[in-house]
């Protein structure tokens, strides 16, 4: 077992580190770690580049959180979904996507840089807990257009999960886990919590589309 665990969270590593949002700005001439927050999630390139890069960003985070909690299960099964569906392998999921998190935290492509993971558990969440992180994906929803303030809405949502997993989930595991990385994603929030208790957190204003 321990071969397929190092594996499962070197490729969730490696996958995670992938560093979309910043290339992504590349691509547009800006290096993102110099404009808005400077931090290479994919709220800071919606801030700065636009809906479009902004939410191509989101989704490729998403769903490298995705392949890497469900990759596991999928390769050990040979790619038979019903077994994948029927057994899927918690233990190896939840490796795959620590080693997710903290590839998107702590990039090696971004000399150990990166940002709060907020869409990369989203992703791997809604392969472990669909039915939870809909719940906290409302929540976030409801507290960002309320508010305005993207850091709180994720904090708010990272405060959900782990309560709608412990009603919806069977496995002490998951919520276990669940709780130790909601702790982890209001940990990378830190500085935003300080903000916000000063009053000092900015309110997230959308980047205007230029006139053609």
């Amino acid at each position: 077992m321990l071969v397929p665990i190092l594996i499962a969270a070197v490729v969730g590593y490696l996958l995670g580190s992938l560093p979309f949002g910043y290339w992504i700005a590349r691509a547009k001439g800006v290096n993102i770690f110099e404009v808005g927050s400077k931090n290479p999630g994919a709220t800071n390139v919606l801030r700065v580049l636009g809906k479009g890069p902004g939410y191509l960003a989101f989704f490729l985070d998403a769903l490298k959180g995705a392949i890497a909690t469900g990759m596991p299960s999928f390769v050990v099964y040979g790619g038979n979904m019903r077994e994948v569906i029927q057994g899927f392998c918690y233990s190896l999921g939840v490796v795959g996507l620590i080693g997710a998190l903290l590839g998107h935290s702590f990039s090696c492509f971004l000399k150990f840089r990166g940002g709060k993971g907020v869409a990369t558990a989203a992703g791997g969440f809604l392969v472990l807990l669909p039915s939870a992180t809909l719940i906290a994906g409302f929540v976030w929803i409801i507290v960002f257009y309320a508010l305005r303030y993207v850091s709180l809405a994720s904090i708010f949502a990272s405060v959900a999960l782990p309560i709608a997993a412990f009603f919806l989930s069977p496995s002490p595991l998951l919520r276990g886990f669940v709780t130790i990385i909601a702790l982890f994603v209001i940990i990378r929030h830190r500085a935003n919590i300080v903000r916000l208790l000063n009053g000092t957190e900015n309110k997230f204003v959308k980047k205007k589309e230029s006139s053609q």
